[in-house]
């Protein structure tokens, strides 16, 4: 891996910029650097994976080993079937270092610009980079999102992001309200139940399809990818046929089944939620069941169903916004929810050159997808020949 400073290159062909350095930049600049084109990740943070360095301690991939290796380079036995967090760092900073990657990191890009046939990347330190194509890769969870709910700003209790949740020792002994039951709130609230916190509520709005990770030895993502091409209405059947089977009725418990079918739910961009240990803590009481927040009050918590409760604690896993307004918002490339209208190897047809990576969460795995587009990136950019020659070390 070469960092090296930033300046303006006075080389008439121009690299590839990534902007990001997670997962999807990682593979993008691998697969290109594979095909001889010259590839500068540019990261704000000072490492490698940053926001994978930021999850909390639990976390393990939802996704196999065998099939969440980026390319290039497998993910080594010895970090098991389901790879730790931690281990998933350790895996970035060697892929980076395997792939001898250029990355510069300390340097956040804040807009980016056509011109003429190249593209420019307004940075930090007022630097202006000119590159040939751009590959936008600042990640599906980018930055916290906090519903503005009533009363919110002058609650008097404790509320966070479950971003800043690391693991369950600071809550020992206390009162917490977990706020979604995406998986991020589902595994969160498992591990303050298994960590000795006193007591533990979920707030739920929307129930959601959990599924079990493995199923006789069969992990849940192969079923993901099996079913992934095929007709909505007939994987909502399937689904909920699995369900049944598969699934505790937990209906006594303030969790009945979903009312409409996993593809569905899908296209709504919700993901089925892995059980890592909910359903066991929910039917054993150590996690409760509570309405959605709809507001603070005091130092109160205001139910959906009008019940004020009183936690010590607010964790909100209320999701992420990909913010990428800032950036590209200009160019007329996002969705009326903040999302590239295109990704992979497709431009928009407004700006040729500017590529997405990493802004679905298909039920197939994000990793295998930021694999599969990162090939399909590199091979149209390298087909396209506006680029500049692979070089190690060289000034950009």
């Amino acid at each position: 891996m070469a960092t090296t400073p930033l300046a303006h290159s006075p080389q008439p062909d121009h690299p590839v910029y990534v902007i990001g350095g997670g997962p999807g930049g990682l593979a993008v600049a691998a697969a290109l650097r594979e095909r001889g084109v010259r590839a500068v990740v540019l990261e704000k943070s000072d490492a490698v994976g940053a926001s994978w360095r930021a999850h909390y301690d639990r976390l393990r991939l939802h996704t196999t080993r065998r099939l969440s290796a980026l390319p290039g380079l497998k993910i080594p036995r010895s970090f098991g079937r389901w790879v730790a967090r931690a281990d998933v760092v350790r895996y970035l900073e060697k892929y980076a270092e395997k792939h001898e990657l250029e990355i510069v990191t300390g340097v956040e890009v804040f807009r980016v610009e056509r011109s003429e046939a190249d593209w420019v990347l307004h940075a930090t330190g007022g630097r202006r980079l000119v590159g040939s194509a751009v590959v936008v890769a600042t990640g599906f969870n980018h930055t916290p999102r906090l519903p503005e709910w009533p009363g919110r700003d002058t609650y008097e209790g404790e509320l966070s992001h479950a971003r800043t949740y690391r693991n369950p020792e600071p809550y020992a002994g206390k009162d917490v309200l977990v706020v979604g039951i995406g998986n991020t709130g589902a595994e969160i609230a498992a591990d303050l139940a298994d960590g000795g916190a006193k007591r533990v509520r979920l707030a739920v709005r929307t129930v959601p399809h959990i599924v079990k990770r493995t199923t006789a030895g069969w992990p849940a993502q192969r079923t993901g990818i099996l079913v992934r091409r095929l007709p909505r209405a007939l994987v909502d059947r399937m689904g909920a046929a699995m369900a049944r089977v598969g699934t505790p009725d937990l209906s006594a418990y303030g969790l009945p089944r979903p009312d409409t079918g996993l593809a569905t739910r899908m296209r709504e961009g919700a993901v089925p939620v892995q059980d890592v240990g909910l359903i066991a803590a929910v039917r054993a009481g150590k996690v409760e069941i509570v309405g959605a927040v709809e507001a603070f009050e005091g130092g109160e918590v205001i139910l959906a169903d009008g019940t004020r409760i009183t936690p010590d604690t607010v964790i909100a896993a209320t999701g992420y916004r990909r913010a990428l307004e800032p950036l590209v918002g200009h160019l007329d490339v996002l969705d009326d929810r903040g999302r590239p209208v295109v990704h992979g190897a497709r431009c928009p047809r407004e700006a040729p050159g500017l590529y997405f990576s990493g802004f679905t969460n298909p039920i197939s795995g994000m990793l295998r997808e930021l694999a599969i587009d990162a090939e399909r990136i590199a091979r149209r950019i390298a087909r396209s020949g506006a680029h500049g020659r692979k070089g190690r070390g060289r000034r950009t």
